[in-house]
């Protein structure tokens, strides 16, 4: 049952995937004042409405091998990017969050694991999780698809939204209060996680804001630091929050610099790497 719970995943994140990236050229049309899309997909170079079978996610970017089936127009590859990326992070957030220690989610009662998926499958063995387990992953899902649609703007056009940003401090900020609930559940409270979130916080958020004043915007954008903040928040622990940065800035160093160097700028879109990093982070410190 714990793998048909991954697929259910992958799939789902798949799909979440191609509507992110979907919502992000609306938003980008209506800032920059250009005629909505339209309540379906369409292709972006001929106008036409895609059918539901032109809008598998991942396999209908296969099948047409990224071109549009009407004018033959490239798609591009942000879209199936999208897609794999959003898949691949609820994948690792669901092993994350099934074999978590006890020091991240803590074992509380009433537990709804096992029970709850034996209505599909009454045999299978799924990890106990309690009501609040199940609140913290739902709340940690909402904050990672939160920063693929930041990771996808920013990708496609050097922009982090300023609602989005806020929308994902708060989600960080709720992991953290959840966090806490579900200790005072237990009649415990955890001085080391509030101070282990806001240092992981100030860590890496604090080196990119301090890269943005030191440059004056040049090297980072100025919603980097606060993106990165709110990560640091919601991994909770300074070591996650220095696996983060080095594979974030590891990835960027690896992707962006043949690219400013063929360019001749400075200014890299650092929001996707934070992600990466984000990403990797939680898969494999978490």
């Amino acid at each position: 049952m714990e793998i048909a719970f991954y697929i259910l995943l992958f799939v789902l994140g798949a799909a979440l995937g191609s509507f992110l990236c979907c919502q992000a050229r609306r938003l980008h049309r209506h800032v920059i004042n250009q005629p909505p899309l339209g309540r379906r997909s369409v292709c972006l170079h001929c106008k036409k409405t895609l059918r539901w079978y032109e809008n598998l996610p991942i396999i209908s970017w296969l099948v047409q091998k990224g071109k549009c089936r009407h004018c033959h127009h490239p798609i591009g590859s942000a879209e199936l990017i999208a897609e794999l990326a959003t898949a691949v992070a609820l994948l690792c957030l669901g092993v994350a969050f099934v074999h978590a220690p006890a020091s991240i989610i803590p074992t509380i009662s009433p537990s709804i694991g096992s029970a709850t998926f034996g209505i599909f499958a009454p045999y299978a063995v799924f990890p106990d999780f309690t009501i609040i387990n199940w609140v913290i992953f739902v709340a940690t899902t909402i904050f990672t698809l939160s920063l693929i649609f930041l990771a996808i703007y920013d990708g496609l056009y050097g922009e982090l939204p300023l609602a989005v940003l806020i929308f994902s401090s708060i989600c960080a900020i709720l992991i953290v209060i959840l966090r806490l609930w579900s200790l005072f559940s237990v009649s415990q409270f955890s001085l080391e996680l509030v101070l282990n979130s806001l240092a992981a916080a100030l860590l890496f958020g604090g080196l990119y804001l301090a890269l943005y004043l030191i440059s004056k915007g040049k090297w980072v954008g100025d919603g980097d630091w606060i993106l990165a903040g709110a990560i640091g928040l919601a991994l909770g622990t300074p070591f996650a929050a220095l696996v983060a940065l080095f594979v974030s800035n590891l990835a960027a160093t690896l992707v962006m610099a043949p690219i400013v160097r063929h360019r001749g700028s400075h200014q890299i879109y650092f929001g996707p790497f934070l992600v990466v990093g984000y990403i990797v982070a939680m898969a494999i410190v978490l």
